[in-house]
């Protein structure tokens, strides 16, 4: 069930696996404009749950990042790598239901499954779901999906409905790394946050029936959700570390937010009226917030 909330809360929630760029500045820009327009909170989470992929400094870099382009955040900021006993306790949870198992699959096994010709994911075949294996063995942890189709609206793309048994498999809920996967600890986080609405880019829509599922297991509420579309690069890529996305710089804060409020469909008359009635980059987004519709954004 989704919710309908008297008091908006958004949320950004990067990973710090490297400096920010301009598709982070556009995702940023959106759920921040969107709790602003709202009256609502906006917090900041750093999903640094995957400790092996943080590149050195890079928390310090966003924050700092954040703060020059005039963002602020309310509330402390949440680190993923700080909540493993949270996330084992709702892991629990879904143990008591019967709802895990232990898998030992290799990638190699998994890719010999059946491609999701949406996602390009590997749909996961049950291999381990009535082994038992061992917890001496390394192993992560599934959830077991069952013939149920989930349905959701997305503010900007409209209905997607997934068979999560067919169209995904079981899927992780904890690493072999022995730490949360990323579905479990964003579920767990947006619920404890009290999040009404996530304002995210387009490349996670495909993800949120899973997110919807685990929801749906810990009888949570749902969210609103909006996905916006990504930012690609000269190859049609999608705007990051990978494709050697540059950061942005605070030295051209001002003509970043510019292009990024461009980018989220601002026209430019109304780009100008911000730029002239706005004497910092806090105040670029105090008046952009008070022109801004989400369904601005096109695809």
């Amino acid at each position: 069930m989704t919710t309908t909330p008297e008091k908006y809360i958004g949320r950004f929630a990067p990973s710090p696996t490297g400096k920010l760029h301009f598709g982070s500045l556009v995702t940023a820009l959106a759920s921040y404009l969107r709790a602003r327009s709202k009256g609502g909170k906006w917090f900041l989470r750093i999903e640094d749950v995957d400790t092996t992929r943080i590149e050195k400094g890079a928390i310090h870099s966003i924050l700092t990042t954040l703060e020059d382009y005039g963002f602020q955040w309310d509330d402390e900021i949440i680190f993923q790598s700080k909540r493993s006993d949270i996330y084992q306790d709702y892991l629990g949870i879904l143990k008591t239901k019967n709802l895990i198992f232990n898998c030992i699959c290799t990638r190699r096994e998994i890719s010999k499954n059946k491609k999701n010709t949406l996602s390009g994911e590997y749909v996961y075949g049950g291999k381990c779901r009535e082994l038992h294996n061992p917890s001496r063995l390394k192993h992560a942890k599934r959830i077991k999906t069952f013939e149920e189709r989930i349905t959701f609206h997305d503010l900007l793309r409209g209905k997607l409905r997934q068979n999560i048994a067919e169209d995904v498999g079981d899927f992780i809920v904890w690493r072999s790394e022995n730490f949360a996967s990323y579905q479990l600890a964003v579920v767990i986080d947006d619920h404890l946050q009290g999040i009404t609405e996530v304002v995210r880019g387009s490349d996670l829509y495909l993800q949120t029936p899973r997110q919807i599922y685990l929801q749906k297991c810990l009888n949570f509420m749902t969210p609103i959700y909006a996905h916006i579309p990504v930012v690609l690069n000269e190859f049609g890529q999608k705007l990051s570390k990978q494709t050697k996305a540059n950061p942005i710089l605070k030295e051209n804060a001002r003509d970043n937010l510019i292009s990024a409020l461009n980018y989220l469909g601002f026209d430019y008359g109304t780009q100008n009226k911000i730029i002239e009635i706005s004497r910092n980059n806090n105040e670029i987004l105090e008046n952009a917030a008070r022109y801004f519709n989400l369904k601005n954004t096109k695809f």
